[in-house]
């Protein structure tokens, strides 16, 4: 039988750590009901001392999937673990993930500690952990450049002090495959079965996937990935890329996981929609050229027979059998499987509501397009929950700009204007004006949308200090700027709304 390999997730902690990829604590939920139905082993919802939103996401996901197994990531600091703790309170299997950088270069610069003070404080947390939880896991910081000796001694001890799991990252993407499969092939000779041994890689030289199959080839169990691959600079190991290599070629890798393959493109799908930050058009996988074939010589041979020029059939990882291109002609069926394959699975309600948005659509769009129809899900569902709609706009720039707003809110409108050298500072600032929150646009494009007349624009805010996305199409540039603006608003409004119901933190004595 083909080994076992554990999967890992981190796209809502090491994923959002993406510049310009942050989430809110329901946009975490939502993904984290995905990742759930996935079948990932392991959910890190983030790490808690980092912020009062990523101990809420911590929380919260541990209350909404109380038996999914929820990792929250602590510094090797009495403060952190405790603060990671209280968050994952409501998970019945928690796992406590705590890390030390154990590197010369890291204890020289960064921490100005010794390797003595660092394996101590490895321990003494592994043990302080282990008082609350069973489950805690390791994790020596830049691991590939540090002292192998050092490496397993430090290792060692914390499986002495209770960790179930030992993590060997290549922090910063440094090793090669050879190098990283001889440290994690010493690690496992020496420590046995006492423990797990994980891998957590980043793509910097383009090697976070070949790096991790090379590590499960000399024993590592455990492989940290995520979505799209996005994380910290050039983003970690893909999650898509290194289980289809296990599903496709299982003959040279020969390790299963418990993913539900077909998840994978409608997964990309929303993560891609949720923080405003695609991949590219040949991202393998899930990228927008995956399937297509365009030379010519290949289409022959795919019409001929798709094996010729295709090693995995779409519907293995979800992509639709061919682009699904909706209209005005087309059912409530078509419509909801479409919006449940982009990962918002409707009620009937919901999609009476959206199909009617819809069809007015389709009466002026010829072939409508997931961006389309998210656009659609979010103006709909957003409107129920009593989020800001814009009702009006209007921009006089004769000398200073003049931008008047007027705004819809459960049922009520409300209008002020802003004057300003800058029309994009002017539209925040009226906004924030009316929805009472302060924020800014940090950057914005404006994008021509295939077989659409209108332009799409997508930004980046800063809102109460907080940063978010927004996107929005519409026939004028301005009107879609200040949509795209209030997306923003109404997301951070949500996590707001959200904290207001989430129960006080308890003492961990409690």
């Amino acid at each position: 039988m083909a080994d076992r390999v554990y999967i890992f997730d981190t796209t809502l902690r090491d994923g959002e750590q993406s510049p310009g990829c942050s989430m809110n604590t329901p946009e975490k939920l939502r993904l984290a009901r995905q990742l759930v139905e996935l079948g990932v082993d392991i959910l890190e919802a983030g790490f808690p001392i980092a912020s009062e939103g990523d101990y809420e996401a911590v929380e919260a996901v541990s209350r909404e999937y109380p038996w999914v197994q929820v990792a929250a990531l602590a510094r090797c600091v009495r403060g952190d673990i405790e603060r990671a703790l209280q968050a994952l309170k409501p998970a019945k299997r928690p796992r406590l993930h705590c890390f030390i950088a154990t590197s010369d270069i890291h204890l020289k610069y960064k921490l100005k500690m010794t390797q003595e003070q660092v394996f101590e404080d490895a321990v003494k947390s592994v043990e302080l952990a282990r008082q609350y939880v069973d489950d805690v896991e390791f994790s020596a910081e830049d691991a590939t450049r540090t002292d192998p000796d050092f490496l397993c001694r430090i290792s060692k001890a914390v499986i002495e002090a209770g960790a179930r799991t030992v993590n060997i990252p290549d922090t910063v993407g440094y090793t090669v495959p050879d190098e990283y499969a001889a440290i994690i092939g010493r690690l496992v000779k020496e420590i046995g079965d006492r423990a797990v041994i994980s891998v957590h890689t980043h793509d910097d030289l383009g090697l976070a996937v070949a790096n991790s199959l090379a590590a499960v080839h000399a024993g590592a169990r455990q492989i940290e990935c995520t979505i799209n691959g996005i994380g910290e600079r050039a983003g970690n190991c893909s999650l898509e890329e290194v289980v289809m290599i296990m599903k496709t070629r299982p003959e040279q890798v020969p390790y299963i996981t418990g993913i539900r393959t077909e998840l994978l493109f409608p997964l990309s799908q929303l993560l891609t929609e949720t923080i405003g930050v695609g991949v590219q058009p040949n991202k393998a996988i899930v990228g927008r050229n995956a399937f297509a074939h365009e030379a010519g010589i290949h289409q022959d041979g795919y019409l001929k027979e798709r094996s010729t020029y295709e090693i995995i059939r779409p519907e293995t990882v979800g992509v639709p059998e061919g682009k699904l291109v909706l209209g005005k002609h087309s059912g409530r069926h078509a419509l909801g499987q479409r919006c449940k394959d982009l990962g918002y699975p409707l009620d009937r309600a919901e999609l009476e509501r959206i199909y009617e948005a819809f069809i007015q659509l389709a009466d002026r769009k010829k072939g409508i397009l997931d961006e389309d129809i998210l656009a659609l899900v979010h103006r709909e569902l957003e409107h129920e929950a009593g989020a800001w709609r814009l009702d009006h706009l209007a921009v006089n720039s004769d000398g200073a700009t003049a931008v008047r707003v007027r705004l819809e809110h459960s049922g009520k409108l409300e209008s002020r204007t802003s004057t300003s050298h800058d029309v994009t500072a002017a539209i925040a600032e009226v906004i924030g004006a009316i929805t009472n929150t302060q924020g800014r646009i940090e950057n914005y494009r404006i994008i021509a949308v295939e077989q659409s007349p209108h332009p799409r624009v997508e930004l980046r805010a800063t809102i109460e200090g907080l940063e978010f996305s927004g996107v929005a199409e519409g026939p004028e540039p301005y009107a879609a700027l200040a949509n795209a603006y209030l997306a923003a608003v109404n997301r951070y409004q949500q996590g707001v709304q959200l904290r207001e119901r989430t129960p006080a933190a308890t003492s961990l004595t409690s």
